[in-house]
C-alpha cells in the first residue's frame, strides 16, 4: 500500500527483509524456553532495534503489517511468544498466571541480554546493529510490558510493592492501545482477571514515548471507555506524544496481521496511518532523521480524516 494515497504523507523506500524463527533462548526457570522471532533488513548497518512485545493471547508471528514495515525501513525488529500466548495453553491453574505481567518483562531482558545471540543467528546480520539504539513497542498487555522497561510501575497484586523494573538500555517506547491507570476505575472482571493493572504509576516515566490509541476503543476494562487508553500519555512526564486514530477499534485497523479474523474494525487506511508516524516516529528518536517525524506533527496537528497528533 501507498501510504503518502491514503495518509497524505510521505515516508522512505522500503527495502528487503529477512526473518529468523524460532530462536531458541533456554530459560529453564520459566518453564518454558522462550522463542524469538527476529525481522531486519538485508542491507544497511548501524540497525537500532525494536523489541516488540505482543498483546495477550498472540505470539511471535504476530503484528506483520508493524514488524515488516519497521524492519524494511531499517531496523532490527525482535518478538518473543510470551507465556499468555494462546499457542503454549498455559492452564487455568497454572501458578505462573498470577506472574504473567512480570514474566513478560524477564523475557525482554533476557532478550536484551542476548542480542548478539540473536544477532548470529540471521545470516548477514552480525556486526550491523547498534544496541546503543532500542526502542521498546508494544500492544495492548504489550504495552504494559514496554512502559515498564522505561518506568512505568506495576504494584504487584500478591506483595504490594512496585518496583522499578525500567532498564537503562531501553531509550524510548511505543505504546499502542494499552492500559490506564487501575483503581475504582477498572471493570469487575478486570479487576479479578487481571491483578496487574489494579494499580500502575505512569509518573515515573521520564523516557520519550509515543502512545497510540483509538478512540472507538471499548476494551471493556474500564469504567471511563476509550480515553482511558490515553492515560501512559496524560499521565506521565516528559517527552511524550499522543496519536489518537479517528474510528480505531482495539486492534486500530488491523496491525496484529494481515487479515486476521479478529479485527473489528479492518480499515488499510488506519493501518497505513500507523505505520508511518510510528516509523517517522523510530526514525526521529532513534536520531536517523527527524524529516518524517516534524512533517506527521504538521499534517496531523488538527483536523485530518485518520487521526490527530499531538505532543507534550
Amino acid at each position: 500500500m501507498n501510504t503518502s494515497q491514503t495518509t497524505g504523507l510521505i515516508g522512505p523506500a522500503a527495502t528487503a527483509t529477512v526473518s529468523v524463527k524460532p530462536i531458541v533462548l533456554r530459560a529453564p526457570q520459566r518453564g518454558e524456553d522462550l522463542h524469538v522471532h527476529v525481522t531486519a533488513p538485508v542491507t544497511g548497518t548501524n540497525l537500532p532495534i525494536v523489541l516488540f512485545a505482543h498483546g495477550f493471547g498472540s505470539d511471535l508471528d504476530g503484528y506483520a503489517p508493524l514488524v515488516d514495515h519497521w524492519a524494511s525501513h531499517g531496523f532490527m525488529v525482535v518478538q518473543a511468544t510470551h507465556l499468555d500466548a494462546h499457542r503454549l495453553g498455559l492452564p487455568a491453574d497454572d501458578p505462573r498466571r498470577p506472574h504473567l505481567w512480570r514474566y513478560r518483562v524477564q523475557d525482554m531482558r533476557r532478550i536484551l541480554d542476548e542480542l548478539a545471540t540473536l544477532e548470529a543467528c540471521v545470516p548477514g546480520l552480525e556486526g550491523r546493529v547498534d544496541h546503543s539504539r532500542i526502542v521498546a513497542a508494544g500492544h495492548s498487555f504489550g504495552g504494559q510490558t514496554a512502559g515498564i522497561l522505561v518506568g512505568l510501575r506495576v504494584t504487584d497484586p500478591e506483595t504490594g510493592v512496585a518496583e522499578d523494573l525500567s532498564d537503562a538500555r531501553v531509550m524510548a517506547s511505543i505504546r499502542l492501545a494499552t492500559a490506564g491507570r487501575g483503581g475504582d476505575e477498572l471493570t469487575p472482571w478486570a479487576h479479578e482477571n487481571l491483578p496487574w493493572l489494579r494499580d500502575q504509576d505512569f509518573s515515573h516515566i521520564t523516557a520519550p514515548g509515543l502512545v497510540v490509541v483509538g478512540d472507538k476503543d471499548e476494551m471493556g476494562l474500564s469504567t471511563r471507555g476509550p480515553e482511558w487508553t490515553a492515560d501512559p500519555y496524560t499521565l506521565s512526564r516528559g517527552d511524550k506524544s499522543l496519536l489518537t486514530v479517528h474510528g480505531g477499534e482495539h486492534l486500530l485497523g488491523g496491525i496484529s496481521g494481515y487479515r486476521v479474523a479478529e479485527t473489528t474494525d479492518e480499515n488499510p487506511e488506519r493501518v497505513a496511518l500507523i505505520q508511518h508516524v510510528t516509523l517517522a516516529y523510530l526514525r526521529h528518536i532513534t536520531g536517523i532523521d527527524g524529516t518524517d517525524w516534524e512533517q506527521a506533527q504538521k499534517v496531523l496537528a488538527d483536523g485530518h480524516a485518520l487521526g490527530r497528533l499531538e505532543s507534550k
